[in-house]
């Protein structure tokens, strides 16, 4: 498993996962199966939404404890493109509980922090096993969000790994 970061304005993830190249992307469109990997390492995904076709919208709420308690994110988008098993490109933006914009200020992101951003997953079967590219551009790779998708990704090792493949 390996990980490498692209510039400080994109987290870019390689993994290859030992599973078929079908197994990640029903973990990537699935609102059943993201909800099992996604977020940080404490995070639970209660809500998750997705008409993975092009123009289809996603919705996603996580939430984790914190020291003043249960704290709610919301992030909406569209697909703009999508090729089965190879693939996913969606836009990604702080939202509330109907998928409506909000500025990433009111969920404690920092000035500058751009109101859309676009996450790219690109998958390669290679002998029975996958690599995956995580691109997600607007989001530095030194920042809050970079760890989170460090910790995400080894969530979604783990559930393959222990044949979360359904």
């Amino acid at each position: 498993m390996t990980d490498t970061k692209g510039s400080r304005e994109a987290v870019v993830i390689e993994r290859t996962f030992d599973v078929p190249v079908d197994v990640i992307w029903q973990m990537w469109t699935d609102p059943e199966r993201f909800k099992e990997w996604f977020g940080p390492t404490d995070a639970t995904i209660p809500v998750a939404k997705m008409d993975v076709r092009v123009g289809g919208r996603r919705l996603v709420c996580m939430e984790a404890q914190t020291p003043s308690g249960l704290r709610s994110m919301w992030f909406a988008g569209e697909y703009l493109q999508v090729v089965p098993n190879q693939l996913l490109v969606y836009t990604e933006f702080i939202s509330d509980e109907n998928g409506n914009a909000m500025p990433p200020s009111e969920m404690g992101m920092s000035e500058g922090h751009p109101t859309t951003t676009e996450v790219r997953v690109e998958l390669e079967p290679l002998d029975g096993v996958t690599k995956m590219v995580m691109t997600h551009v607007g989001i530095p790779s030194d920042s809050p969000g970079a760890a989170g998708w460090t910790m995400a990704l080894d969530k979604l090792a783990a559930r393959v790994a222990t044949g979360s493949r359904r």
